[in-house]
C-alpha cells in the first residue's frame, strides 16, 4: 500500500503554443484531460467517449460549430478522442481556414486517423505528446524504488493500492481501447500476445519466436505490435547504423511505454530471474525519462540503440545536432568491467561520442572515457547527466 498523491499538484513539463491548433497524443491514463482542464479552464470540451457527443457528432459533424457556446469561441475548441471520428477533422480544417478557430485535438491513437488517410490537418496543426510523469515532474515525490514496482503513471499516485490500480488499468484499456475500436476481432489472442511481449522488454525483437510463444500468426504478431505502437502503448527503438564499422544486427528494441504496466502484465513463475525483470524495468524508467525530456525540451535527438551481431550492446544512443550520446543502464550497485566493454567498443567507433554509465550505486567516477554515474543522480537531472 502506499498514500495517495493529489496528482494535480505535479507540474507537467509540456510546453505549447497556445496562440495555434494542435494534436495532443498519449496513452490513455498520462493525464492528457487533467492538462487540458488546467491549462484551458475556458475552453468548451467535446468529449467523444460520451455516447450522446459521439452519435451526434458522428451523424453530423457539420453541427460541430454550432453546438460551441458563442462567449467560448474566443478560445481554444477542444475535441477529446479526436480518433473516434476521423471525418470531424475535415470541418476542423475549415474552421481553422474560414474562421480562424483554435483547435486542441486529443487522442491516445492515431491509428484511425492514419487508416483514413487524415493527413493531421496539413501543418495547420502542431503535434505534442504526453508521456507518464518523469523523475523531473515528480520532484521530491519521486521514489525510484516505487516507480520501479509500479511505473509513473498519474493515476496510481491518486490510489492507496497502486497494484489494483495498474491491474484494472490494463484490464479496462483491453476492453475500452482494442474491444471497443475493433483493433482486433480475437480478444483472447491479443491477451496471450501481451503477456509474450514481456519477454521482449527492452530487448531485440524477434517476432517469430514471440508469435511462437504466444501461438499466433506471424503476420497477426506483427500487427499486434503496429496496434501497440499506433496506441503508443509500445515504443521500438531501432538501431544505430550511421558509419557503421562493424556488422551491427538488423532488430528494433522493444518497451511498452510503463514500467508499472510491463510489471503488470510479465507473467511471473518459478523460472523467473528477477534481476532480469528488473534490469528490463529500469532500463524502461530510463527511456521513458529520455524520450519525454527529448519531446519536452526539444532536444531533437534520436533515439536508437547499438548491438553487434558479436553481441556487443549499448541500451541507448542519443543523435542529434546537440551531439551523439551513448548509455549503458545497469541495477547493479557495484561496476563491473564487462559493464564497460560495449561503451568502450562505441567509443572506439566513434570517438567524439560522450558516454554514460548509470547504474545502481552511489559513486559518481570517470574510467576509460566514461562517466560513472548514479542512476539516482540520472533521474534527479536527466538533462544534465547527458
Amino acid at each position: 500500500m502506499t498514500s495517495k498523491i493529489e496528482t494535480s499538484i505535479f507540474p507537467r513539463l509540456l510546453n505549447v503554443q497556445a496562440h495555434k491548433s494542435f494534436f495532443l497524443f498519449g496513452p490513455r491514463g498520462t493525464g492528457k484531460s487533467s492538462w487540458i482542464l488546467r491549462h484551458f479552464p475556458n475552453s468548451h470540451i467535446f468529449d467523444l467517449l460520451a455516447s450522446e457527443t459521439y452519435n451526434r457528432l458522428l451523424a453530423r459533424p457539420q453541427e460541430l460549430l454550432s453546438l460551441v457556446p458563442a462567449e467560448k469561441k474566443r478560445y481554444p475548441i477542444v475535441i477529446d478522442e479526436v480518433q473516434r471520428i476521423p471525418e470531424l477533422l475535415n470541418e476542423v480544417h475549415r474552421l481553422i481556414e474560414r474562421e480562424k478557430l483554435v483547435f486542441i485535438l486529443t487522442g491516445s491513437s492515431a491509428r484511425k486517423l492514419r487508416r483514413h488517410g487524415v493527413n493531421l490537418l496539413a501543418g495547420r496543426a502542431l503535434t505534442y505528446a504526453l508521456f507518464p510523469l518523469t523523475a523531473a515532474e515528480l520532484g521530491d515525490s519521486f521514489r525510484l524504488s516505487d516507480a520501479l514496482k509500479w511505473g509513473t503513471l498519474p493515476g496510481r499516485f491518486a490510489e492507496n493500492d497502486p497494484h489494483a490500480f495498474l491491474e484494472s488499468y490494463v484490464a479496462t484499456y483491453l476492453r475500452e481501447e482494442i474491444q471497443q475500436e475493433g483493433l482486433t476481432r480475437n480478444l483472447s489472442s491479443f491477451r496471450r500476445f501481451l503477456e509474450t511481449a514481456t519477454f521482449s522488454q527492452a530487448a531485440p525483437l524477434v517476432v517469430t519466436n514471440v508469435a511462437n510463444d504466444a501461438d499466433v500468426e506471424r503476420k497477426t504478431v506483427e500487427e499486434y505490435f503496429s496496434i501497440l505502437d499506433d496506441l503508443m502503448i509500445g515504443a521500438r527503438i531501432p538501431v544505430f547504423t550511421k558509419r557503421a564499422k562493424r556488422e551491427m544486427l538488423n532488430k528494433t528494441k522493444f518497451f511498452f511505454f510503463d514500467a508499472g504496466v510491463f510489471r503488470t502484465l510479465r507473467p511471473k513463475g518459478p523460472l523467473d530471474v528477477s534481476s532480469e525483470i528488473d534490469g528490463a524495468t529500469l532500463e524502461t524508467l530510463v527511456f521513458n525519462e529520455l524520450r519525454a525530456l527529448n519531446a519536452y525540451e526539444k532536444l531533437r535527438y534520436e533515439i536508437y540503440y547499438w548491438r553487434t551481431k558479436s553481441k556487443h550492446e549499448v541500451d541507448f544512443v542519443l543523435y542529434g545536432e546537440q551531439g551523439l550520446v551513448a548509455i549503458e543502464v545497469k541495477t547493479s550497485s557495484r561496476v563491473r568491467s564487462e559493464y564497460l566493454s560495449g561503451l568502450k567498443l562505441f567509443l572506439k567507433d566513434y570517438p567524439m561520442a560522450r558516454a554514460r554509465l548509470f547504474y545502481g550505486g552511489n559513486r559518481r567516477y570517470h574510467d576509460s572515457g566514461i562517466d560513472v554515474i548514479p542512476v539516482a543522480e540520472f533521474f534527479k537531472d536527466a538533462k544534465k547527466s547527458l
